[in-house]
């Protein structure tokens, strides 16, 4: 064997001990266990409310489990899109926040909850999500189908409400307006109030409203300003039309792997970081409605009636294309128990 030949097996040789050494000092010099959180929105506390949650779910699980289980965090999906981090939580040990465009492929009677004019307040929204017999269904459901265990439904900036170019008071407002539509569900909705519902990625929201490809759209308070769309939309009308929220997901091996006690840990750090993540969202509503009255947007709030006219539409319009996804049992039961927590609510 020559020099040269012996130079480069000794320099492979090296580089192979390197590659080695990288792989195996993380887990060597960490014992403990280190769980990957994906979501949606940027790393900011003051935009994102996921990240709130995230970040303080973070901070009490290190700390009560004295570092032993760590959380890294990674935002602005940088673990893939909705669908692809659908998979991953599904076969690996993971935390994943999911939109409802994650859950619509793995469990669609999600879509139940996401009725227009469904809750009449926050209140009402969270006695539905933490207690009802839906979301007890619901769990043990998507557990059986998929593995996964719901941990909890994060509140995502409040209610949603419409903006557009002409001042909205009630559905006849609406007829032959163009509105961005997040999903086909939108857009039957648009349908039943005359307009007509375009499909737009939130990317192009702002382009789309200013060449005049849409009229409108509807998204809370928060996402009107992160995506600057008081600079091309004159009115806001507040007519809390959904609930924004998402949901929080842990790989069911991954949490029955957990001690009993790390286990009430994260339970107890989940409820935690979800009422302070709830009230950062609505003590920021009336702070961020007046902030786009600031920048010009006139302000409109629906009165009693013209909520009831929403309603009478929306309501079948959603639960007709709904329909043809899911059982009618659970819609059935996602209505009756909103209707007892709106009422408990009072």
């Amino acid at each position: 064997m020559n020099y040269l030949e012996i130079k480069r097996r000794f320099l492979l040789h090296i580089s192979l001990i390197c590659l080695i050494a990288l792989v195996i000092v993380p887990t060597t010099a960490f014992s403990g266990t280190v769980i990957k959180m994906s979501y949606n929105g940027p790393p900011s506390l003051k935009d994102n409310a996921v990240h709130v949650f995230a970040t303080t779910l973070k901070k009490i699980v290190e700390k009560e489990t004295a570092g032993e289980i760590s959380i890294k965090l990674f935002p602005n999906s940088q673990l893939g899109t909705e669908a692809q981090r659908m998979e991953q939580v599904m076969h690996g040990p993971m935390i994943n926040v999911a939109s409802f465009a994650g859950m619509q492929t793995v469990f669609p009677q999600m879509f139940a909850t996401n009725t227009p004019f469904m809750f009449n307040s926050y209140k009402a929204a969270h006695l539905f999500f933490d207690n009802s017999s839906f979301m007890s269904k619901a769990k043990k459901e998507l557990h059986s189908l998929t593995g996964i265990q719901m941990l909890a439904v994060i509140e995502d900036g409040g209610f949603l409400d419409f903006t557009s170019n002409k001042l909205i008071k009630s559905p006849n407002d609406f007829k032959g307006l163009k509105f961005r539509a997040m999903d086909a569900s939108q857009v039957a909705m648009y349908e039943a109030f005359g307009a007509s519902g375009v499909p737009i990625p939130w990317t192009e929201v702002y382009l789309a409203l200013k060449t005049g490809v849409a009229d409108g759209q509807m998204n809370p308070p928060t996402y009107i300003i992160i995506g600057s769309l008081y600079g091309v939309q004159k009115y806001l009308t507040v007519a809390n039309v959904q609930y924004s929220d998402q949901f929080l997901l842990i790989n069911g091996s991954l949490l029955d792997s957990l001690s009993k006690k790390d286990q009430k840990i994260l339970h107890s750090a989940v409820n935690q970081a979800n009422m302070d993540t709830r009230e950062f969202v609505e003590s920021q509503v009336t702070k961020r409605i007046k902030f786009l009255e600031s920048k010009g947007m006139i302000v409109y709030t629906p009165n009693a009636q013209e909520i009831a006219a929403f309603r009478k539409l929306a309501i079948p319009a959603y639960t007709n294309w709904l329909r043809d996804k899911v059982n009618q049992k659970w819609i059935d039961l996602a209505l009756k128990d909103a209707k007892k927590a709106n009422k408990e609510a009072k």
